[in-house]
């Protein structure tokens, strides 16, 4: 397939467009931004920077990708922005590359649904097939994991670690990070239980959600062991689980920001609305 590019748009030298790359009105292309196949550019985007783009991703009018961080110490070091295949970015949308005091790259997975607004800040990692809702905000160094879901207006402070299948609640503050499976419902942002609906939609088996409750159980219950007592019990008991395993790697793993734990007040509700509320979500 040819390259379309409008009459209107800039596509500077030194550009790389493979085949099927459609370019739309007055869009401006940097000199070392790749486009891979079948990439699409809708009209008025900026894609700037050591910025690559990947297979059948769209953006949408008005994103601007690869500018330079919003970074007091970034001197205009070469640093980079790599986006996945089959990503979507809507309107508004800002993404930057990374710093030489941070991993000196940005990366967007494959599949990640970025709707209007969004930011995601220098440094940040997306895995596959996250998806931030309108005018959600990563700041930099964020680390996102696979299927993660971020609610519109939620924001995420420097560093912060957000587990896989994770979902954050709309307008959520988030400063502290977030188990695999968590979900974030405060507006100072707590953790309010595990995504299970989220997991029964990405197929995991009901043992492994059972399990994983009662991990989490163990983990959040009671204060008066020490963290690494905790962690001794749940393997002893649901050594074997795989989601216990990742939700373990994930605590485990070096931390720059502390846990995301429930509220002071917040106490499980009785094991027979447990039951109840689990057969609902996997029946």
């Amino acid at each position: 397939m040819p390259v379309q590019i409008h009459p209107t748009a800039i596509v500077a030298d030194g550009a790389k467009l493979a085949d099927g790359v459609c370019i739309g009105a007055y869009s401006l292309i940097g000199p070392h931004v790749i486009l891979k196949e079948k990439v699409k550019i809708h009209p008025h985007v900026v894609v700037d920077g050591y910025t690559t783009i990947g297979t059948k991703t769209e953006v949408f009018p008005f994103a601007a990708i690869g500018l330079a961080p919003q970074n007091a110490h970034y001197k205009g070091e070469p640093s980079t922005l790599e986006i996945g295949e089959g990503c979507i970015i809507r309107e508004h949308v800002t993404i930057h590359p990374g710093t030489e005091k941070g991993r000196m790259t940005t990366t967007v997975g494959n599949n990640c649904y970025i709707m209007v607004g969004a930011h995601i800040g220098h440094d940040c990692q997306l895995g596959n097939s996250v998806i931030m809702a309108n005018n959600a905000t990563l700041g930099g160094h964020v680390f996102v994991g696979d299927y993660a879901n971020i609610g519109g207006l939620a924001a995420v402070h420097q560093y912060v670690r957000i587990g896989s299948y994770a979902m954050i609640s709309g307008t959520a503050g988030v400063s502290e990070d977030v188990i695999p499976f968590g979900t974030v419902v405060a507006m100072r942002g707590k953790l309010g239980g595990l995504n299970i609906i989220g997991m029964k939609r990405r197929g995991f088996e009901r043992q492994d959600i059972h399990e994983l409750r009662s991990a989490y159980k163990l983990l959040v219950k009671d204060q008066s062991k020490t963290l690494e007592e905790r962690f001794q019990k749940i393997r002893a008991l649901y050594g074997n689980c795989k989601t216990v395993k990742e939700l373990l790697a994930f605590i485990e793993q070096d931390p720059k920001r502390p846990l995301c734990l429930p509220a002071e007040d917040w106490e499980f509700e009785p094991d027979e609305a447990e039951e109840n509320q689990l057969r609902a979500a996997v029946a």
